[in-house]
């Protein structure tokens, strides 16, 4: 079983956390099953961004990224190399560490 190290962030996870989680399983379903409440406003349907994580290390362990999330996360904020879509990454065998980022583009939410 995988172990996701979550580096500290001050709204879902201020000290940070190590969790187990299943292969097979979506890191969003894994962080919010060990209460690490990561938004997913489009109920992890891969319609949106706001579940958008960083995977410092682990990245070539997930499943392969599908067009639709390519396309969704040309449009979140802080993209890197690394990005996903936390509802779509899938874990694999191996450790992962993964970042969430300070920001989330989330326009159900945002006044306009």
């Amino acid at each position: 079983m995988p172990q996701i190290v979550v580096l500290p962030h001050p709204t879902f996870c201020p000290e940070g956390t190590v969790i187990d989680a299943p292969s097979g399983q979506s890191i969003c379903d894994a962080l919010l099953n060990h209460d690490i409440e990561i938004e997913h406003a489009c109920e992890k349907s891969c319609a949106c961004t706001t579940c958008h994580l960083v995977v410092r290390e682990g990245f070539a362990s997930l499943n392969e990224l599908d067009e639709k999330e390519e396309d969704l996360l040309d449009m979140a904020w802080g993209l890197e190399a690394t990005s996903r879509l936390s509802c779509q990454a899938i874990l694999g065998q191996e450790d992962l560490v993964v970042e969430i980022p300070k920001y989330t583009i989330n326009h159900a939410s945002e006044n306009h």
